[in-house]
């Protein structure tokens, strides 16, 4: 069973052998890029299996080799919103868990002059939005862009919004729940805070970089 430290009703850290064994790996500076790459997958899935607990699910029937049977199947439609490009990392695991779900992809930066968000690309559809979003970012630092990714989720209609990060910065929890206060934070750990340069410390790097290599 994955436990979880439960900050608030809408904060739940996971507190799992396996989660500190990988958030070792990622931290460590000298884990190579196809190691970070593994390690971060295994937590996300971590975080995926406890995030969606309590998905909604419908009655069916299924045949089996041997007779039909009473079985559950996931209720509709469920959102993958990976924060580019970092957040890329963690879609691959949620989609072995969950192969119907879809993914829309969008596009936030930090302006490092002022900390603030920028979004460059944003693939929301008109039309009938999904009922269930996961944002996926390994590091939530000040919150900038998973604000603005949770406010484009809300106007597009988005019934139910989970976020899912590695790290937390406590600044960025706050600023998040602040501005989305129906929305659950799901991480792996909760760190000190943000240095001047608005890093999560003791953190682990970048996490673009480490993923794709490009350090």
């Amino acid at each position: 069973m994955i436990q979880n430290t439960e900050m608030n009703d809408r904060v739940i850290q996971l507190d799992h052998p396996l989660v500190h064994h990988h958030m070792g790996i990622i931290r460590e500076q000298t884990t190579s890029a196809c190691q970070f790459r593994h390690s971060a997958r295994q937590l996300t899935q971590l975080l995926a299996i406890r995030a969606t607990a309590d998905l909604a699910v419908e009655e069916v029937t299924v045949t089996t080799p041997l007779e039909t049977c009473a079985a559950r199947r996931i209720a509709g439609r469920v959102g993958l919103v990976p924060i580019l490009r970092a957040g890329i990392v963690m879609v691959e695991p949620l989609l072995e868990l969950i192969p119907e779900a879809e993914v829309w992809h969008l596009g936030v930066y930090r302006n490092e002059q002022d900390a603030r968000p920028v979004s460059y690309y944003n693939k929301l559809a008109g039309g009938k939005p999904v009922d269930t979003a996961i944002v996926l970012d390994p590091m939530l630092a000040t919150g900038g862009s998973a604000v603005m990714t949770c406010n484009n989720l809300q106007r597009w209609g988005v019934g139910q919004i989970r976020m899912l990060s590695v790290i937390a910065a406590p600044e960025g929890i706050a600023n998040l729940t602040a501005a989305c206060p129906d929305l659950t934070v799901y991480t792996c750990m909760i760190d000190r805070g943000l240095n001047e340069l608005n890093y999560i410390v003791p953190g682990l790097g970048d996490a673009g970089d480490r993923v794709f290599n490009t350090l």
